[in-house]
């Protein structure tokens, strides 16, 4: 008996002992929790702090951005060329796809501003839904759409319409290959740009001085950071930063010859380039067919797209890109011929009906005559033999030396080089030597020859300036003309022949169409370029006044048919009488 209780103290003494042991793992193990907690905790506010609260203020801190205005681009005399309208837009948050009620919002923006909803939900889902700033998706609203958007702002979530300043060209078609066009930012520019603070649905200059200028024109975003609620509503503003408007550029083009110009050129298809022959400035630069930058500004519809389409490139600026320079091209035959020493200023030669198989233009030649008259006349078998007498080395030296085959360096993006033949390329395209007809051929600019009208407005300048290679440009500068200009090294006697025969040619030879009243003393040469089986290209470049020149004038009519000087000297003249009606020559006392 006395071993019971012995026993059951025993039992009791096992129960005690298991009870404490458990209460001991139960706080062993809640203090290893509790650790873990704290050093977690520890982790996420002492080494990820940082990060952790600029994730929570993405969640509810928002960035309204302000897009800058672009700057203006003006005229030599200061007037608008390209400027802003202010209009209203429609952005998104990103954030909003993640609604329940996005798929009708989408449905009701898609019918109000009468675009696919694809063309909505691409932007936001390239920016993403955790994107902390609006996405712009339409701009340029009319009056009944902004109406009927404010009217359903309740049912719209997440999206926002404000005022903004849009690309505007006051001129329309003007000068649209030289201005260019803007359009919103893709993929690819995005990703080349996005360090220099460009933004999803940022617009930019695609062409012309649009994109030549781009980082001179396009200035900073600026903006609000607001905080929202939960809902995505504005709690508050929290800071507001204005947008830095882009500079404004000014260019050497004259608004009055620019629009002499096109009028000129009316519908052919062609370009006008006039340029300063002290320093190259460009004063007019047309190229037909054109196109309206404002349409595509305002978003490109699929109406003005088909317009486009059925006019012939429209877009490409036939100033800068290369064609036979024909007859125009003997301006630099003749400089080659004299400044070679094979040829003196007042070498005479025997003119025919053909020569190495090119046929003079009036079937018969022009007896024997020397440079001045070989210009007068446009005499294919004269320069053809200065050409085949000269060697191939020499015409190319002097075609370089004019700028031929190679890029003026004019501040636009996009330029062709043009192009001269030589052995060298004629043995390796064609497998073939070099003949004789070949260098006659390049003497009077056709076959392989290429040169653009600004090319050409460039060679007739150095003409008129008396022997300096100009670098054309666009944008106005305090840069003094000698920093344009390069000398050629001409013999005098070279310049003043080639000037005489130039003169020639507009008092008595295919140049007649300047030889008005209207105009003071002018010279020039035209061109009449084959491209069979089509008609031919024209060209006429003339310049005046002829003892002091201000200006100089380029026409090209691609496959107009006709003659240069008929179909283009008229050109030349118009714009020419356009410029000194503005500038009028003072009288000698």
């Amino acid at each position: 008996m006395l071993l019971q209780p012995s026993s059951r103290r025993s039992g009791s003494e096992r129960i005690v002992g298991e009870g404490l042991r458990s209460f001991v793992f139960v706080g062993f193990v809640t203090l290893v929790l509790f650790g873990a907690l704290g050093t977690r905790l520890g982790i996420l506010q002492l080494m990820q702090g940082e990060r952790n609260r600029e994730l929570a203020n993405e969640n509810r801190i928002r960035l309204i951005p302000k897009r800058p205005e672009r700057g203006k681009i003006r005229d030599r005399k200061g007037r608008e060329l390209a400027t802003s309208d202010f209009t209203y837009s429609v952005f998104v948050w990103p954030l909003v796809q993640t609604d329940p009620e996005w798929p009708r919002t989408l449905q009701i923006l898609s019918s109000i501003l009468q675009i696919p909803e694809s063309d909505i939900q691409e932007p936001l889902e390239e920016a993403g839904e955790n994107s902390p700033s609006l996405v712009r998706i339409s701009q340029g609203l009319s009056f009944a759409q902004v109406v009927a958007l404010s009217e359903r702002s309740t049912e719209l979530v997440g999206v926002e319409l404000d005022k903004e300043a849009i690309r505007s060209y006051p001129h329309g078609e003007l000068a649209s290959q030289v201005l260019g066009y803007i359009g919103e930012i893709n993929a690819e520019e995005y990703a080349e740009k996005k360090e220099k603070g460009y933004r999803l649905g940022d617009v930019i200059g695609k062409s012309g001085l649009e994109k030549q200028y781009q980082e001179v024109l396009h200035g900073v975003w600026g903006g609000q950071q607001v905080e929202v609620d939960g809902a995505g509503g504005v709690v508050r503003v929290l800071g507001q930063k204005p947008p830095e408007p882009g500079d404004n550029i000014n260019l050497t083009l004259d608004l009055d010859v620019q629009k002499a110009a096109e009028l000129a050129l009316d519908n052919r298809p062609g370009a006008v380039v006039a340029l300063d022959p002290k320093d190259g400035a460009v004063l007019a630069m047309v190229s037909h067919p054109g196109f309206d930058p404002n349409w595509f500004a305002r978003g490109i519809t699929t109406e003005q797209w088909k317009t486009i389409q059925t006019r012939k490139f429209p877009l490409v600026n036939r100033a800068t890109r290369t064609f036979p320079p024909a007859s125009t091209f003997k301006v630099i035959t003749a400089a080659a011929g004299m400044e070679s020493g094979k040829y003196s200023p007042d070498a005479r030669l025997a003119t025919f009906a053909s020569i190495h198989g090119v046929g003079s233009w009036n079937g018969a030649g022009f007896g024997v005559i020397g440079f001045r008259q070989a210009l007068q006349w446009s005499s294919n078998t004269f320069f053809g033999q200065v050409a085949v007498k000269v060697g191939t080395d020499e015409m190319l030296k002097w075609s370089r030396n004019f700028g031929m085959g190679e890029k003026t360096g004019i501040d636009l993006p996009s330029e062709s080089a043009g192009f001269i033949p030589d052995p060298t390329w004629k043995r390796k395209v064609f497998k073939n030597d070099w003949y004789p007809a070949d260098s006659v051929m390049v003497s009077i600019g056709q076959g392989a020859v290429q040169a653009s009208p600004l090319q050409v407005a460039a060679m007739f300048a150095a003409i008129a300036n008396n022997g300096y290679r100009v670098t054309p440009h666009l944008r106005k500068t305090e840069d003094p003309p000698e920093s344009y200009r390069t000398s050629l090294e001409l013999k005098p006697s070279t310049v003043k022949t080639i000037q005489a025969g130039l003169r020639d040619v507009v008092t008595s030879g295919t140049g007649k169409a300047l030889n008005v009243p209207t105009l003071p003393p002018s010279a020039g040469k035209s061109g009449t370029g084959e491209d069979p089986p089509r008609k031919t290209h024209t060209w006429f470049g003339g310049y005046a006044p002829f003892d002091k020149p201000e200006i100089v004038v380029v026409a090209f009519g691609q496959n107009t048919g006709g003659g240069g000087g008929s179909t283009c000297g008229p050109i030349v003249r118009q714009v020419l009488e356009a410029y000194f009606k503005k500038n009028p020559v003072k009288k000698k006392t």
